[in-house]
């Protein structure tokens, strides 16, 4: 069993530690106008008053770095990464993760962001590889490495395994550390095939076994066209956290979800005298 790495992200100010020996670490994920219609049509016309308000929101709910996706379409997606970074780190010292599939945004970012980032994301296409890793040793990032390659999504766990070593090697060759890297295994819908859930937990475990490196999914993928959604992805994220996931990318303003999280934390020790659980329940007896 590979020790467990540590996996550190900072911003001018702050520095999150991600690590198996740590509390789990949620990532939030709505500040990307994919599916937001709202957040879509206020960035197309300059206006960042929901970015700011996302930031502050998801940070009171508990999220410890933050995703900022820029991605809207028709639309040069540069000075509009540039300024989504710019206003949240106005408003909050949380560390942030860079997400977006362009190099020439991504080192726009990098280039102004004062800190340690967390790059969404690489993956085991040659391109990806020969495009993304090299920005991330320049700037000293860490980065989100999914399991997938020029092939697709790999069926198998050992074969996503496989791609997950592939990419810690070629980012080994660069100078970049088993500890900057956060393996995605990738979780998809069960409501295309109901033995996805199985196959990211044991991706995870393989992984985990032989890298002791930090893993992240986008765990509410897996209950995608499924009745119920919110027991299948509150389920799903405690059982990965027992797995070995260490930082999911969720919304951390659905309660449900914040609780699996608190007390898969508590069951797994991670949670020195149940303060954070007891912190947390009188919170919502507050809100009662």
């Amino acid at each position: 069993m590979a020790e467990n790495l540590i996996t550190t992200i900072t911003s001018k100010t702050k520095t999150v530690e991600i690590s198996r020996d740590h509390p789990t670490v949620i990532i939030g994920e709505r500040i990307n106008p994919t599916g937001r219609k709202k957040l879509l049509n206020s960035l197309k016309e300059g206006n960042y008053d929901v970015v700011r308000a996302d930031a502050l929101s998801q940070v009171e709910a508990g999220a410890g770095i933050l995703d900022v996706n820029a991605g809207v379409p028709g639309v040069d997606e540069v000075p509009i990464m540039k300024a989504m970074i710019e206003t949240i780190t106005a408003v909050t010292d949380t560390p942030l993760c860079i997400d977006t599939a362009d190099p020439i945004s991504l080192e726009t970012a990098l280039s102004i962001y004062e800190g340690k980032a967390l790059v969404n994301s690489v993956n085991g296409e040659e391109e990806k590889l020969e495009s993304i890793l090299p920005l991330v040793k320049e700037y000293d990032a860490a980065v989100v490495a999914l399991c997938m390659d020029d092939d697709g999504i790999p069926v198998t766990p050992q074969e996503r395994f496989d791609v997950a070593a592939k990419i810690i090697e070629r980012a080994s060759k660069l100078g970049i550390e088993p500890a900057r890297i956060v393996i995605d295994p990738l979780a998809l819908t069960m409501g295309a095939d109901h033995t996805a859930g199985y196959v990211a937990l044991e991706t995870i475990r393989l992984i985990v076994e032989e890298f002791g490196v930090n893993i992240t999914m986008g765990a509410s993928n897996i209950s995608f066209g499924m009745p119920d959604r919110a027991a299948i992805n509150s389920t799903f994220i405690a059982m990965s956290i027992l797995a070995g996931m260490t930082c999911p990318i969720t919304n951390p303003l659905v309660e449900g979800v914040n609780l699996a999280i608190q007390a898969a934390d508590l069951v797994m020790g991670r949670d020195e005298f149940g303060m954070n659980w007891i912190k947390s329940y009188r919170a919502r007896q507050k809100k009662a």
